[in-house]
């Protein structure tokens, strides 16, 4: 009788609930025993999401015994490194770490193999727009650049213990390459795609399912952080400019600022259960997402999976999932007039919400476990 695999994953830390760990939830549904060792927990900020992972079993680093760990884990990132290694993983055959920017690739697996599931290197060390403006603050931009220096360096080497990389995207695979100098093979997230979208959400124009963005689908829809690496701020303005109706879903350290600026026609939805979504993308008449360099980019083949078209920026992740002119409109700078330009293209085309849904069905969460599965 054959041995049962003895597995463990790995998560850089559970204080939110984004793409990333929509993939661990994902990963724990194939192996439901296996223990996720993570740097920290964090309840409250996980909110209602807590409920999904209540029952796991879940086993966190040093980190969370010092205090006020929740408020001081992004300054002790230096340590991250140290929090993984200090986990004892010489049990299992295989430890699957999914990771960002918090050294979840750091475990040591000497028994075992340890694939990396990588949803981008991190993008504060390797010169990509963050969440927020770091370098803004001259303290914070002094100290941030000799512990980017520092952290680079510890980043390559600890790529190299990894046996298979796993990257979320061809451009994520790039980055791998490019920076650690290593292979890997490319398994896209899973997302939520309804197996099929109700004739209503078709909002019908022809027989043929064809519809034209002019129609009686009535607001264009922002969905993600409002931060600075995802252009909130470019989709306000334009949709100001245009008169067009915007509904913005997300939250983040902007809105203050996104609110003054946003005219009569924009809508702040803020944070949305998941159970609301459906019916948010079904009605919308297309998803704006002026995102720079996507690592892959889950809501615009979310968006796609009810049959809606997505104008998104032409770098990272979209120019993979967005096929302009079929399943959306791409645009290549992060200004105004491109985005606008974007639009008014966006709203003399005709597209195929069933074609739409049946292209984005290609990134589904069954396809994504069973991809995992065989690697094993």
């Amino acid at each position: 009788m054959a041995k049962k695999l003895k597995v463990a994953l790995v998560h850089d830390y559970l204080a939110e609930f984004g793409g990333a760990e929509r993939v661990l939830e994902a990963l724990h549904e194939v192996f439901p025993e296996a223990p996720v060792y993570t740097a920290f927990l964090d309840k409250q900020r996980l909110g209602a999401h807590w409920q999904r992972m209540q029952d796991w079993d879940i086993r966190q680093s040093w980190l969370s015994k010092i205090p006020f760990h929740q408020q001081l884990f992004s300054p002790l990132r230096i340590f991250a490194p140290q929090y993984f290694r200090s986990f004892d993983l010489s049990e299992y055959d295989l430890v699957i770490s999914s990771t960002n920017a918090y050294f979840a690739k750091a475990v040591k697996v000497p028994n075992g193999k340890h694939l990396c599931y990588c949803h981008t290197p991190s993008r504060s060390l390797w010169g990509y727009t963050t969440m927020s403006d770091w370098q803004k603050n001259p303290l914070t931009k002094f100290f941030g650049i000799l512990i980017n220096h520092y952290l680079r360096v510890v980043d390559y080497y600890l790529a190299q213990d990894v046996d298979l990389f796993i990257a979320n995207s061809k451009e994520t695979q790039k980055r791998i390459k490019k920076f650690y100098r290593r292979d890997s093979k490319v398994i896209y997230p899973p997302v939520n795609i309804p197996a099929k979208i109700s004739e209503k959400s078709f909002k019908k124009s022809k027989k043929d399912s064809e519809v034209s963005a002019r129609n009686s689908i009535k607001y264009y829809l922002y969905v993600n952080r409002l931060a600075l690496a995802k252009h909130p701020e470019l989709a306000i303005e334009v949709c100001n400019q245009l008169k067009l109706p915007l509904k913005i879903v997300g939250e983040g350290k902007l809105r203050g600022r996104l609110e003054e600026m946003a005219g009569p026609t924009i809508e702040f939805l803020g944070h949305v259960a998941d159970e609301e979504l459906p019916a948010l993308y079904s009605g919308a008449r297309a998803l704006i997402y002026p995102v720079e360099d996507e690592d892959f980019g889950i809501v615009p083949v979310e968006a796609m999976g009810y049959g809606v078209p997505v104008i998104a920026h032409a770098s990272g992740g979209p120019l993979e999932t967005v096929l302009d002119g079929k399943t959306g409109t791409l645009f290549s700078h992060l200004t105004t007039e491109d985005l606008k330009k974007a639009i008014e293209k966006f709203q003399k085309s005709k597209f195929s919400r069933a074609n739409i849904h049946q292209f984005a069905s290609k990134f589904s969460k069954k396809r994504f476990q069973a991809e995992i599965s065989i690697l094993h």
